[in-house]
């Protein structure tokens, strides 16, 4: 059976940060889907546009050679990805708390899903973040 890991992230400015959140995210299973979170998400969430659009944000990663599938998240249910792809890790960045919260947790238990969460530790966060890029 494929152990499927699903990441999550704006990947504004894809840097070296970036890279080592998926590189670990994939040794925690067989197949690593990664959201990009879309455009008006960010807008939302961090009240400012990514300085790059969500097809430019999506290649990037793809071309990172890490994922093997990359998604555009919803803008109405962002959690609905987690339902349609039912994965079993559930793979969150040092500093992402926007969706790995309360909401998350009952959503998860709402629709009766389990995954393991995990939360990786932060690579050279002075230096590597896209807010200080």
């Amino acid at each position: 059976m494929t152990k499927k890991v699903m990441t999550f992230g704006t990947f504004d400015l894809f840097h070296p940060g970036h890279l080592h959140y998926l590189s670990e995210a994939k040794k925690l299973g067989d197949y690593l889907i990664t959201v990009v979170a879309r455009d008006s998400t960010v807008t939302h969430l961090k009240w400012k546009k990514p300085r790059e659009s969500e097809d430019i944000r999506s290649k990037k990663v793809r071309d990172s050679g890490l994922v093997d599938e990359v998604i555009l998240g919803s803008e109405t249910n962002h959690y609905a990805v987690i339902w349609e792809k039912k994965p079993e890790v559930l793979c969150f960045w040092y500093d992402q708390r926007s969706f790995n919260n309360a909401d998350l947790q009952l959503y998860l238990q709402k629709n009766n899903l389990n995954p393991e969460i995990i939360t990786l530790t932060a690579f050279e966060p002075e230096k590597w973040k896209s807010s200080k890029l």
